[in-house]
C-alpha cells in the first residue's frame, strides 16, 4: 500500500476485534516511530507499551471513561519532558502518526486519545513526575469500517504566498 492510501484510508477506530497484535508486527510499529524526525535529533520521548487487560481497563476508565481503549490489543502511552525540549509535543505527534501510518499498512487500527486523567495514569504506570502524557494510542484489529470523515475545502486551509490568497488545487 503506498503511503497515499495509508493516508486516504486511515480511520479512528473505537471498536477492536479480541486479539493479540503479533510481536513482529509490534516491534515493526515501534520501529518506525524511532525512525520519525525530531527538533535537533533530540528524539525527546518515551513510550509506555500497555498490553495487561487489567491496566488497560484501568487506562480506558482514565480517559474519560474511554473504555474502548481497554478493547485494543495494546495502548501505547506517549510521554515527553517539557523541560529538557521545547518541541516534545510535536516531536511526540510526528513518533506517534509514524506509528499510526504503519499500524494502518499492516491492518491494525488506531484512535488518538488526548482526553485523559494524566494524575492517575502517571501513578498507575509510575510515569515520573518530570514526564507528561502527551497522547494515548490505542492499537488493534478493527471491528468497524467507519466512513470517512468530512474534511474541510482545500481552498479553507491552504493559500499562496500570503494569508487569504486563495490557492488552486486543480
Amino acid at each position: 500500500m503506498t503511503v497515499i492510501k495509508v493516508i486516504e484510508t486511515r480511520r479512528s477506530i473505537r471498536r477492536y476485534k479480541k486479539s493479540e497484535i503479533p510481536n513482529e508486527d509490534l516491534i515493526k510499529i515501534l520501529s518506525c516511530a524511532q525512525l520519525a524526525p525530531s527538533a535537533s535529533n533530540m528524539q525527546p520521548y518515551k513510550f509506555i507499551i500497555v498490553q495487561d487487560p487489567q491496566i488497560k481497563k484501568q487506562i480506558g476508565k482514565m480517559a474519560n471513561y474511554q473504555t474502548f481503549i481497554s478493547k485494543a490489543a495494546v495502548i501505547i502511552i506517549g510521554l515527553g519532558d517539557p523541560i529538557r525540549e521545547k518541541w516534545y509535543k510535536v516531536d511526540i505527534a510526528i513518533a506517534m502518526e509514524h506509528m499510526v501510518l504503519v499500524a494502518t499498512e499492516l491492518g491494525y487500527g488506531t484512535c488518538w486519545i488526548g482526553a485523559f486523567d494524566e494524575e492517575s495514569i502517571k501513578e498507575i504506570l509510575k510515569i515520573p513526575d518530570n514526564l507528561k502524557i502527551v497522547a494515548l494510542l490505542p492499537i488493534g484489529i478493527p471491528n468497524q469500517s467507519p466512513p470517512a470523515r468530512p474534511r474541510k475545502e482545500f481552498n479553507e486551509l491552504f493559500f499562496s504566498e500570503r494569508y487569504g490568497n486563495q490557492m488552486m488545487s486543480k
